[in-house]
């Protein structure tokens, strides 16, 4: 399961599918900016730079997301007997097809594992996608079981195979990594902190043990840089983190990765590479945000050399890490 794209890069297809990833409430928790505004004024004007933004990174299959998952589910198949299908939270595949797809193959299906590809909770990404999935199956009254993979971000395997995936781009001379998240609001993180006394409640709060961090989207991406580096053996100067891909102009987790490639030449870094480990395949937040205009800002800025390192997409270690969940 992943985020999914519009089905091609044309306005009208752009609004349609802004329109019903940007409407999701809890990717838009504000029911006035949910239902006012974004049909009125934000999905209107973002549609068109959307559009442009899609057709820098848009290839000959189509959506690079689209494609990398279809690659991934390509790959786990040569590796298992139970059938594989994909399913987006937003647009085609839809959630219902994959599950008919799968019928299909197995009338008498028992049970559906099902791996949300987000490494981190947040409820804009992971819990949207489980609760989307658990709706339609509620909904068709499907016989069969449905199981989720839980967030990875910890998981021996994901770290392994991200670190193995990033090794080969730190062979050369760089200054600095920075590990990029996608962004939430803040008002998300204390929305899901369980205890509602902990999350961004001191500067450390992601490093004191608490069961909100169960459901703490920036505990989890801290955890995953920390685990990583520790396995790069890289020494705490040489890394740090960041959010990107803000929307509207309420607080967001910082620091933002767009004011970050803009101050890091600045304070010496010339050398920089990016990785973006919210992300498992390649994505217009990867391609067209971090790569292109991710490069030209810092460069812009006085920074010599930048690279951002793919993500896992079809990675062996990272195929061979989805075949142990499903075999646990």
């Amino acid at each position: 399961m992943n985020l999914g794209s519009p089905d091609s890069t044309e306005v009208n297809d752009l609004r349609k599918y802004l329109n019903e990833f940007l409407t999701d409430k809890r990717v838009i928790d504000s029911w006035f900016v949910r239902n006012i505004l974004m049909r009125s004024v934000i999905i209107p004007k973002r549609a068109p730079e959307s559009a442009k933004a899609y057709q820098t990174i848009w290839t000959k299959n189509g959506s690079p997301l689209i494609q990398y998952t279809r690659e991934l589910a390509e790959s786990l198949q040569m590796k298992i007997s139970e059938p594989v299908g994909i399913a987006m939270r937003y647009g085609k595949p839809s959630m219902e097809t994959a599950f008919e797809s799968l019928i299909k193959k197995i009338p008498d299906l028992e049970e559906v594992v099902a791996i949300p590809l987000y490494p981190h909770y947040a409820m804009s990404s992971y819990e949207t996608a489980v609760e989307h999935a658990k709706k339609v199956h509620q909904e068709k009254k499907y016989g069969f079981r449905l199981k989720f993979i839980k967030p990875f971000y910890q998981d021996p395997g994901y770290i392994h195979a991200m670190a193995e995936n990033m090794r080969p781009y730190m062979q050369k001379d760089f200054d600095h990594l920075l590990f990029s998240f996608h962004g939430i609001p803040e008002r998300h993180l204390i929305k899901s902190d369980p205890t509602h006394q902990h999350c961004l409640q001191s500067a450390d709060c992601c490093s004191v043990l608490s069961v909100a961090h169960a459901t703490c989207y920036r505990h989890q991406c801290l955890t995953t840089m920390n685990l990583v580096a520790a396995e790069l053996g890289l020494p705490k100067e040489k890394f740090s983190f960041s959010f990107q891909s803000r929307l509207g102009k309420q607080p967001w987790l910082k620091p933002y990765t767009d004011f970050r490639f803009q101050d890091m030449p600045k304070e010496g870094i010339g050398k920089l590479l990016v990785v973006c480990p919210a992300f498992v395949s390649d994505c217009l937040e990867t391609l067209e945000e971090i790569e292109i205009r991710g490069k030209e800002s810092f460069l812009a800025s006085g920074g010599t050399e930048y690279a951002m390192i793919p993500c896992l997409n079809t990675h062996p270690l990272w195929v061979q890490t989805l075949t142990t969940w499903i075999r646990a």
